[in-house]
């Protein structure tokens, strides 16, 4: 059965990758990023598959429901829809600059709910679909290397939660993707180790979570473990470990 995706921050590697394996599927997709070079060149990729495109800056949350109207006019409805952009943005700045702190904030929270609204709005009325966006296992512990976007991401699963109860009754299933690292632009700066993985295993990840309706999901699946014992130290042990303490 061919269904309708709208994806959000489509050029992103790992929403690429998505994009791709729905496209393999036969799916129809809409799909917006802020880097229109980069979306031109994804739809020529995917072709056929693509019924519609648009540019969009994400921090703009005043144009978020019109951008969301129109992938619904172009698609027809919205079976499923993916949010995927996001920002690590430089911690140390954010420490010392309300504005740097601000951005990184409106990026990871303020302009996904502007995207939240609408979508959610748009499937509890057809009362089925799917919602997933795509967060972080940084969100899980508040650690010196990147607390400003960790606890912007932390803010977006705790209203996924609420989001998550409210649309149950009306069949649309929300997903929150935990992400590890991934080896990306996004990372490009950040010293590799074995726990990062590349954007088509996390792409894979998250489309099978999707399809299995899972509501909260570690990519990969090892995150799970790593966090559980991550989030459950006591502060003054997690002060002492220098891998979680240090930048």
């Amino acid at each position: 059965m061919t269904m309708n995706i709208a994806i959000f921050g489509a050029t992103s590697a790992i929403a690429s990758d998505v994009a791709r394996l729905y496209a393999k599927r036969g799916y129809r997709l809409y799909l917006v990023a802020r880097d229109a070079t980069k979306l031109a060149a994804l739809t020529t990729e995917l072709d056929a598959s693509v019924a519609g495109m648009a540019s969009q800056d994400f921090d703009h949350t005043e144009r978020a429901q019109q951008c969301v109207a129109d992938a619904v006019r172009v698609l027809g409805h919205i079976d499923s829809a993916i949010i995927a952009h996001g920002v690590l943005g430089d911690q140390r700045e954010s420490e010392l600059e309300l504005n740097a702190a601000e951005q990184i904030a409106r990026t990871n929270y303020m302009s996904v709910i502007a995207l939240l609204i609408p979508l959610a709005n748009h499937l509890e009325e057809r009362a089925a679909g799917h919602l997933t966006v795509l967060s972080s296992v940084a969100a899980e512990r508040g650690r010196p290397r990147n607390y400003t976007y960790a606890a912007g991401k932390s803010a977006l699963n705790t209203y996924l939660q609420g989001l998550r109860s409210r649309l149950y009754g009306a069949n649309v299933q929300v997903h929150t993707i935990k992400l590890g690292p991934v080896d990306t632009p996004m990372t490009i700066t950040h010293q590799k180790n074995a726990l990062f993985t590349t954007s088509e295993t996390a792409a894979s990840g998250i489309v099978s979570a999707i399809d299995r309706g899972v509501t909260e999901a570690f990519v990969p699946g090892y995150w799970r473990a790593i966090m559980f014992v991550v989030r459950n130290l006591p502060e003054a042990l997690l002060q002492r470990v220098p891998a979680l303490r240090d930048r």
